[in-house]
């Protein structure tokens, strides 16, 4: 019998043990919107659209809420800290807390965070950062690579079976890649107005995609049917399908 809570129950063991195997563990909680329409979609609900909300300006949107839980890794980061004021004319001067992060072995540029609150500890403000800009990256990621929000079902058992099986496939495909970089070498893909120093997530399904897809490529016993392709010239139009598809 299919059960949401043990697939989750295996795969949180399985993440735990490869990203988190000692020290504490830390989870971050947000929810999502899963734009849908639907008179038979007995869950669908009318909620604020966060990304299209501002302070002055509020957006309803029609769709699933999602309550997700994330496991967070954290890496080794140098830290400076201090309190100033904010000032803008005509407005009361607010204290901050700013706080400077910068990556030891170079590989993000150094960044700068602000409080409203000078009493928030750098390390918590940091935490905080880190949880919360991991998450949305996460939610973004899988509606533009793993197909959230473009089901069609509206029974019941499928609603609340697909959503969970797309994030949760999220999880599997960085537990395949982390597997794969042992024997096969990354390839991060660039582009004219975006350069990168770490793969995304693009590049880690377009990674387990090629693991796969190589057993699917094979020559036909009957010589009469094969047609040679030059090597470089099959990578390359391999290397486009993984991120097309």
């Amino acid at each position: 019998m299919w059960s949401n809570l043990e697939a989750s129950r295996v795969l949180l063991i399985m993440l735990v043990a490869m990203f988190v195997p000692s020290g504490p563990i830390i989870m971050g909680i947000d929810d999502t919107i899963e734009r849908r329409k639907g008179q038979k979609i007995k869950a669908r609900g009318i909620y604020r659209d966060p990304v299209r909300s501002s302070h002055g300006h509020f957006v309803k949107v029609s769709g699933l809420r999602w309550l997700v839980m994330m496991l967070l890794g954290e890496r080794t980061v140098d830290i400076c800290t201090g309190v100033a004021v904010w000032y803008h004319t005509g407005l009361p001067v607010v204290p901050i807390r700013w706080v400077l992060v910068r990556d030891p072995n170079g590989k993000f540029e150094p960044q700068a965070l602000l409080s409203t609150n000078p009493q928030y500890q750098p390390k918590q403000i940091l935490e905080w950062f880190v949880r919360r800009w991991q998450m949305e990256v996460t939610f973004q990621e899988v509606r533009k690579h793993l197909g959230m929000e473009t089901q069609r079902q509206w029974s019941d058992l499928a609603i609340a079976r697909t959503t969970p099986v797309l994030l949760g496939l999220f999880s599997l495909v960085t537990i395949l890649a982390h597997h794969l970089q042992a024997h096969y070498s990354w390839k991060t893909r660039q582009t004219i107005w975006y350069s990168k120093s770490l793969p995304t997530f693009s590049d880690t399904l377009a990674l387990v995609r090629r693991f796969f897809w190589a057993a699917t490529f094979s020559t036909s016993s009957e010589s009469t049917e094969i047609v040679k392709v030059p090597r470089t010239l099959f990578e390359r139009l391999r290397d486009i399908a993984v991120y097309a598809a």
